[in-house]
């Protein structure tokens, strides 16, 4: 057999196409050449990794069958495989001490990590890689507030460890215009900043998508695949445009697996959680579901106010207080909305030569939002409002009871008292029949609480926006 190995492959190579069709044959087994046959052990030469693992796992039964009936059942298999394109040094045996896990036992793979090859190889040849981020969307330039700090916070986490990864998949999701896009960039530009080596990429799922849908054209499926999974970190944006497409849902599959079990980080944004998701195998979900979830929520009250400040500012703009005001009480939505409101009152100012006033911040948003007058705020209306949403007799707060609703509802009361009026802390003690220090510490505790309290957060939401 050692003489006509190469006949003895064609064999197997007739039977395989039999039994799998012409077409499946073309795209994974007519680039396989057998290179020698010595001592059982048949070294066959395929493209790319992706080649292995697929011969490994979707053909495993086929190529058991095949290779004992041609070669003999005592036949051993191993795969060489060139990590950079026409470069030989680059080549790389996988294979076991006795066979192949195709023949019966154990598939192992060679211990240099064809990662690190690539990357060492970029770097010999000076090649650089577009991870295809905006130097922009930095953390640097990322408002922060109670309402998103639990998502910058595990931001910033995954983007310190390039090793360990406790968050695996990140799945951040929420509606548009809240910076899902900015945030997951700004990973990949620390990651970039700390590593510039590690193999950053951020696309969007509709880029995934036309790049399978020419590799398909191509007929370069696995190379596709293959090319994906030699990432560090991989960031795909709006995960949520791939329901219904059956066919990338199985490109990206691998491209997970082979990411994951290799330590390397996947980050994904969406305008819903995993579990709404539809049209989409309930394995990927799933997988999805393996690291944390964060949702990142409409701006709150403070943070839309910072980031009025914050890209006037950065536009060469000082915004009056007032007009700060007004803006963030009624542009509600989205981050997006709140830079083009800026940059409408920045375009009719220098336009028309016009101060700044409440009514040109009027005029900028009343084709984009709706303006709500303000109504005059005073501490019982706090009171009533928060006592309503609590669904506690207002009376209550200012008695002595330490029953756990209506304490959360006083420091609620003393929060918002301190935050919408004039009021100071002595006051807001004395009309609660409550002392100063109690008063501080009220303010304190649903501040931090806030941060990592989405119950709380949402309660403070929903009472400001009843009060406004």
């Amino acid at each position: 057999m050692t003489a006509d190995f190469k006949q003895g492959w064609q064999k197997c190579l007739e039977i395989i196409r039999d039994n799998i069709g012409q077409a499946r044959y073309e795209t994974w087994f007519a680039c396989a050449r057998p290179l020698s046959f010595a001592d059982n052990m048949l070294t066959l030469q395929l493209p790319t990794l992706f080649y292995c693992e697929q011969y490994e796992d979707t053909f495993l039964p086929l190529l058991k069958g095949v290779l004992r009936r041609v070669f003999g059942p005592d036949v051993k298999l191993r795969y060489k495989v060139g990590i950079i394109q026409d470069d030989a040094a680059s080549e790389v045996i996988i294979s076991s001490p006795d066979q192949s896990r195709a023949v019966g036992t154990r598939f192992i793979q060679s211990l240099q990590k064809p990662e690190a090859m690539v990357r060492q190889k970029q770097v010999e040849d000076g090649e650089e890689f577009d991870s295809q981020l905006n130097p922009i969307l930095n953390f640097e330039n990322y408002c922060v507030g109670d309402s998103n700090r639990l998502a910058f916070t595990i931001a910033e986490h995954v983007s310190r460890n390039l090793r360990k990864k406790d968050f695996n998949p990140f799945f951040l999701y929420g509606p548009v215009g809240v910076g899902k896009t900015h945030l997951i960039q700004a990973i990949g530009i620390r990651v970039k900043e700390k590593y510039p080596h590690a193999k950053v990429l951020f696309t969007t799922l509709r880029q995934f998508q036309n790049l399978y849908a020419n590799a398909v054209m191509q007929k370069k499926i696995p190379g596709f695949i293959s090319w994906f999974q030699q990432m560090d970190y991989l960031l795909i944006d709006d995960l949520q445009e791939l329901s219904g497409k059956t066919k990338t849902s199985e490109a990206l599959f691998p491209i997970f697996n082979h990411l994951h079990q290799n330590g390397k980080q996947l980050i994904f944004t969406c305008d819903r959680p995993p579990m709404e998701l539809d049209g989409i195998a309930d394995r990927l979900i799933d997988r999805f579901k393996w690291g944390v979830t964060e949702k990142l929520p409409q701006p709150d009250y403070e943070l839309r106010r910072r980031i009025l400040t914050y890209k006037a500012t950065k536009n060469g703009l000082a915004l009056p207080s007032e007009v700060i005001d007004i803006v963030a009480e009624n542009a509600t939505n989205s981050v997006r909305e709140l830079e083009g409101i800026v940059m409408g009152i920045l375009t009719r100012a220098i336009t028309d030569s016009a101060p700044i006033t409440v009514d040109l911040a009027r005029q900028v948003m009343k084709n984009s939002v709706k303006v709500v007058e303000k109504r005059p705020m005073n501490f019982e209306m706090i009171v009533e409002a928060t006592a309503n949403y609590y669904h506690l007799n207002p009376q209550v707060v200012y008695t002595s009871s330490r029953v756990r609703d209506i304490a959360d509802a006083r420091q609620v009361i003393m929060y918002l008292a301190h935050k919408m009026t004039g009021l100071s802390s002595t006051a807001i003690g004395t009309k609660l029949n409550r002392r100063h220090a109690t008063v501080l510490h009220g303010i304190a505790a649903v501040r931090d609480r806030i941060a990592v309290s989405g119950e709380l957060s949402e309660a403070i939401e929903t009472i400001t926006s009843s009060l406004q």
